[in-house]
């Protein structure tokens, strides 16, 4: 059988006046939307909005919950228990499911944001927390995550479906962690690089990390972010590269 992948992309993430990402064109390119419920980016009319583009599109529609952080984007790291995450999620994919109800469609997934997903993919108890109120909300939702990360593991383990995710654009560190923003090949800035190192993890399931040598991993869904000035233009040729090499783009 020939290989398959999902593309993703964060969206949703405007506010107010304020706008991001060009998300009405990404959306005919993606295969699956992950829409922020408000915490980090995102309201109520934003959230409805996107929702609706994505699902007129047939894009498998995902929730994107945060630590509640507006200013910080939810990139800043903050100290919140297990039962705190649990009710943070539980708020915003319950948030995002009843636009979708009111269009008449469903979730798909849930894929947490920023600070919130780097801090599950390494804290068992946080990530156990936050795959079973996945589970207890609708335990047919697929849960995305980092691959090889304790988040990806806890949701196997409350028997979850998991997507193992990849960046297109960001550097890897020798443990399988992301690198962490604003240190030296923390974001992979040259197209050419970044195609070539997505096509060898869904290919080859290796990336090379930023300090050299190999890091194993598992691709199932491939991370864009729509707020690069160049989004639009990558993916595209990104899902061209993809296509070239005989692998179906297709959601989960």
């Amino acid at each position: 059988m020939g290989k398959t992948i999902d593309l993703n992309c964060d969206l949703g993430e405007s506010y107010g006046a304020w706008t991001m990402g060009q998300d009405e064109a990404i959306l005919d390119l993606i295969t699956s939307a992950n829409i922020a419920c408000g915490f980090h980016a995102g309201d109520p009319a934003t959230m409805a909005r996107t929702l609706q583009l994505a699902a007129a599109r047939g894009v498998a529609l995902g929730a994107h919950p945060s630590l509640p952080d507006l200013q910080g984007f939810g990139r800043r790291t903050m100290a919140i228990t297990p039962a705190e995450a649990r009710g943070l999620i539980l708020y915003q994919v319950g948030a995002l499911d009843a636009f979708a109800r009111a269009a008449g469609t469903r979730l798909r997934h849930v894929k947490p944001h920023g600070a919130l997903y780097n801090m599950a993919a390494k804290d068992e108890a946080l990530a156990a927390a936050i795959a079973g109120a996945i589970r207890d909300f609708d335990p047919t939702l697929i849960l995305v995550g980092l691959s090889g990360s304790a988040s990806i593991q806890a949701g196997q383990a409350l028997g979850l479906t998991c997507a193992s995710e990849v960046f297109a654009d960001r550097g890897y560190e020798a443990d399988g962690s992301l690198s962490p923003r604003g240190q030296p090949g923390a974001m992979i800035t040259d197209a050419d690089v970044a195609v070539a190192r997505v096509l060898r993890m869904v290919l080859e399931g290796r990336v090379e990390s930023r300090t050299g040598g190999d890091v194993a991993l598992q691709a199932d869904t491939v991370c864009l972010h729509g707020d690069q000035p160049e989004a639009l233009a990558f993916t595209r040729r990104l899902r061209s590269a993809l296509e070239q090499a005989s692998v179906k783009v297709r959601a989960r």
